[in-house]
């Protein structure tokens, strides 16, 4: 295990202006808080933050980052909190430290390609500042280091799997090709020993077979290049690692033996004319393979990596692989962003070449938005246009940013969306209105009775969740309007003292433009026709008497005539039927229905003010009536409520109202003095009985001094 006296001349020795003072602090405060805790290997604890600090310190990277490689486990692992860290050490290291310790708490429990992608993403996500990440990779490769100590082969099988899936790639969309490397083949010994085995006896063989070949490759290639006149090169032979082979073998379905590029020659050169200059040597001298020239110099891969890979029938007639490169693109290709780290802790500026890789980050992460939207300092925000959650099983399920269980819901499964009466996250009860975060564990609840709400159109943010709201709304919609069109309609024929048939409606349904029976009572139902025109055109009047209702009062008297009501069982409020938010109507109260174009039917009371500004429309009055099954609704009543402006009295209310079995849904102060209140509440009553209940109740209480039922 790393000394603290080691690490600290480790990191001076790059970083000259490293604080000393913070690295002891961290090394001594980790070894505290980890106290007598021991890994699988029988090690302290205390040993695996101090290698994944070396890890990052072999990496060059600043002060801030092997502090928290220090810590990164004290807060999952021990006592210490995250307010404890902010303390000791400030709030760049607590919020470093609190990064780490979110990406450990999410592990992967799928192993899908799908799910893989998805939680790249998700880490990424989750990872506001590239040192996280940074981070979380030194921490795994430690862990990939000792992956042999853990008993269980399930658990090991899993860590190596979720490391190819996962992390690997993450090394390779930053450009780290060492890490990858290192990663996939600890993953590799574990997932595929045998084979790896195999793989490395080959090798051995034609170490030994290429003991001589090689040198004498390496000699003539660096003749040829000084003779091109090309000094400053450097030519160096190297072994693909074992799991890049295997990849090959499979990717192309080969044998080893048939791998022409096993070994591949790199030379470095000291800058991009010397590239080509090298290339043209190269090619000049050897026969070049047909499609195995890349150029990266002029167009680098996402992940800034930049070379010249050829493949030439080289010296002594062996078919070689070259890579060209500046000593600058090794180093980057080697370190990927880590190579551009930055020391000028005072600088803070984000310009300059030292910056350089924030700017090329967001375009390495494949979700680029252009340098005007360039992030200060080192922040890290791709995929913030999304969120990432998690269902029970552990399958990630990727939305948008402003997703609700409801978009949830649907992304998991049709049904499930339609169903959906409401959501668990992270195991606590929430609204179905509630943002999803990022790591969120998300558990639907369903009921075979619910049917999509249309109010869920206002705060759902995904098309298909959208899409099937909508729909649901149309289908229902008209299925709504047809069932009241054709109650209206055959009121109206009872009216007329006709036995009701579909056969004269037929023959007038030019008249409304509609092409079936069915069309004409959706019409009727949404308001765009009445039932007395319709009568009308069935059975044309030889002189049509209009009648003009000329007082409120008869209109009422006319309301009142309810044998011939249309019931509105079984209409869903907020669809063709609307309950008037000015009185409130309850089943029991006595109720009228006022036809509105292109929307259906309002119910008002009876006594409603509202009603006067109808009175001179009478063919838009309809009878209605409550059926039975309206009992069992739940139904809204508005109370206005004058209370004594004392301590306590607002407690009072509700708890009365409580006690009576009534839900407040809306409770508004409209006016306040210093001596009352004046309040309006909505209610949610079984009916009208149940709401003079809860009046009755309200005015025995002392501290209330008025309750009234709103009139409109």
């Amino acid at each position: 295990m790393m000394r603290q006296f080691e690490l600290v001349e480790l990191v001076k020795g790059y970083d000259p202006s490293a604080d000393e003072d913070a690295l002891n602090r961290a090394y001594v405060y980790s070894m505290k808080a980890h106290g007598a805790q021991l890994r699988d290997s029988g090690d302290p604890y205390f040993s695996h933050p101090v290698e994944v600090a070396g890890i990052l310190a072999q990496m060059k990277l600043d002060t801030a980052s092997i502090v928290t490689g220090l810590l990164h486990d004290t807060v999952e692992d021990t006592v210490a909190t995250l307010d404890d860290i902010d303390r000791v050490f400030g709030r760049e290291i607590a919020r470093l430290v609190d990064g780490v310790t979110k990406l450990s708490r999410i592990e992967l429990q799928s192993d899908q390609t799908k799910q893989a992608e998805n939680f790249r993403k998700l880490v990424l996500a989750m990872s506001e500042d590239i040192r996280v990440l940074l981070v979380k990779l030194a921490d795994r490769l430690h862990n990939m280091q000792t992956l042999a100590f853990i008993k269980s082969d399930e658990r090991r099988r899993r860590i190596a799997r979720e490391t190819m899936d996962i992390y690997a790639p993450l090394a390779e969309r930053l450009g780290m090709h060492r890490m990858k490397d290192l990663l996939e083949d600890l993953a590799f010994a574990e997932l595929q020993s045998d084979a790896r085995g195999s793989i490395l006896a080959r090798l051995d063989f034609l170490r030994d077979k290429g003991a001589r070949v090689v040198p004498r490759i390496l000699a003539e290639l660096d003749r040829k290049l000084a003779e091109g006149g090309l000094d400053g090169a450097v030519v160096s032979g190297r072994e693909k690692s074992p799991y890049s082979i295997w990849r090959k073998m499979q990717r192309k379905n080969v044998a080893f033996e048939q791998l022409s590029d096993v070994m591949a020659f790199r030379i470095l050169v000291d800058d991009i004319a010397d590239c080509y200059h090298a290339l043209g040597i190269i090619h000049s001298a050897y026969h070049v393979v047909p499609g195995r020239f890349k150029d990266f110099v002029s167009t680098p891969k996402p992940n800034n990596y930049r070379s010249l890979h050829t493949g030439v029938i080289g010296p002594e007639q062996q078919r070689i692989e070259v890579q060209i490169r500046t000593r600058d693109m090794h180093e980057i290709a080697e370190l990927g962003v880590a190579a551009h780290w930055t020391y000028k802790q005072g600088a803070g500026t984000t310009e300059g070449p030292q910056y350089r890789w924030l700017r090329e980050l967001l375009d390495i992460l494949d979700h680029a938005s252009g340098p005007e939207e360039f992030l200060e300092h080192t922040k890290l925000e791709m995929f913030q246009d999304q969120v990432f959650a998690f269902t029970p099983k552990g399958d990630l399920i990727a939305l948008p940013r402003g997703a609700t269980p409801v978009d949830f819901a649907y992304a998991v499964h049709s049904e499930i969306g339609d169903r959906c009466v409401g959501a668990k996250i992270n195991s606590r009860m929430v609204p179905l209105r509630t943002q999803l975060g990022n790591g969120d564990q998300v558990e639907i609840i369903t009921s075979r009775a619910q049917t999509p709400s249309p109010t869920w159109e206002r705060f759902v943010v995904t098309g298909k969740a959208r899409a099937r709201i909508r729909r649901f709304v149309r289908t229902q919609q008209r299925a709504q309007y047809l069932d009241l069109g054709r109650a209206i309609v055959q009121k109206a024929f009872r009216q007329e003292g006709q036995e009701f048939s579909e056969r004269p409606l037929e023959a007038v349904l030019k008249n409304f433009n509609c092409a079936t029976v069915e069309d004409l009572y959706v019409a009727v139902g949404q308001g765009l026709a009445t039932g007395r025109a319709v009568i009308n055109a069935a059975f044309p009047q030889p002189q049509e008497v209009k009648t003009k209702v000329v007082s409120l009062a008869r209109a009422r008297r006319i309301a009142k005539r309810n044998e011939m009501a249309v019931p509105i069982r079984g209409l869903i409020p907020g669809m063709a039927l609307h309950f008037a938010g000015c009185c409130h109507p309850l089943p029991g109260d006595r109720i009228v229905g006022i036809v509105t174009t292109g929307r259906g039917v309002t119910i008002h009371t009876i006594d409603c003010d509202t009603l006067e500004s109808f009175a001179e429309s009478p063919e838009r009055w309809l009878d209605v009536a409550w059926s039975n099954s309206d009992a069992d609704a739940v139904h809204v009543g508005r109370l206005n409520v004058t209370i004594a402006n004392e301590p306590g009295n607002l407690g009072s209310l509700t708890t009365v109202i409580g006690k009576q079995g009534g839900n407040i849904s809306n409770l508004k102060i409209t006016n306040r003095s210093p001596d009352f209140f004046e309040i309006m509440i909505d209610i949610e009553v079984g009916d009208v009985k149940h709401l003079t209940t809860i009046i009755a109740a309200l005015r025995a209480n002392p501290v209330i001094n008025s309750v009234e039922r709103a009139r409109g």
